[in-house]
């Protein structure tokens, strides 16, 4: 089974996916290419491939990606061939992606589960956003535009989870996985915000 995880910068979304992988052992985290070099601390295969410009190229034009993007001045692509194998081996593939990502595995026919995962409002995610401390008035406006942006494709997702709060959300989402192969309801809830956005 794949799993797609989406979801705008200060929403929780890394720190839930740690924790899916820590509950569930079967499931393992797309490792994706990418042209960039690593920093310190990144290993080979484990937190990305890192090729040559060259390299990715070439698997480019051969069709080698499931989907694939330019981030600044570096490419990064997910291997069908990687997922394959990985499934092959009896694991389920969990995808850390954003819209455009689920446009394109969408638009290869990717079967999987698409889950989207929300802040309770667009005021508390600029409050999340605003706590990191991080990024100066214009970084964070940013953020929240490219937010807007990205939940404006809600319904491109099988399943909204609203990360009011952590406990809850990741126990929300191992039960979707889990119930996945016997359900596949769209499970909206009550977000006017998000809908006026869409």
């Amino acid at each position: 089974m794949r799993i797609f995880i989406s979801g705008p910068s200060g929403v929780g979304k890394s720190t839930i996916i740690k924790e899916i992988l820590k509950k569930r052992p079967e499931i393992v985290l797309s490792v994706s290419y990418t042209t960039r070099p690593p920093r310190p601390g990144e290993q080979e295969g484990i937190d990305y491939f890192f090729v040559p410009m060259q390299s990715f190229e070439k698997m480019l034009q051969s069709g080698a990606f499931l989907e694939w993007a330019r981030v600044h001045d570096n490419l990064y692509g997910t291997s069908l061939e990687w997922i394959e194998k990985k499934e092959r081996e009896g694991f389920h593939i969990l995808f850390d992606i954003d819209v455009q990502g689920v446009i394109q595995s969408k638009g290869k026919g990717s079967p999987g589960c698409f889950i989207l995962l929300v802040p309770p409002s667009m005021d508390e995610l600029a409050r999340r956003l605003n706590v990191r401390n991080t990024e100066d008035p214009r970084a964070l406006a940013l953020r929240i535009e490219n937010a807007q942006k990205e939940l404006a494709h809600w319904d491109l997702y099988d399943y909204l989870v609203v990360n009011d709060s952590l406990e809850k959300t990741i126990h929300e989402i191992v039960t979707i996985i889990d119930a996945y192969r016997s359900s596949k309801d769209l499970v909206i809830g009550e977000l006017p915000w998000l809908r006026k956005i869409g």
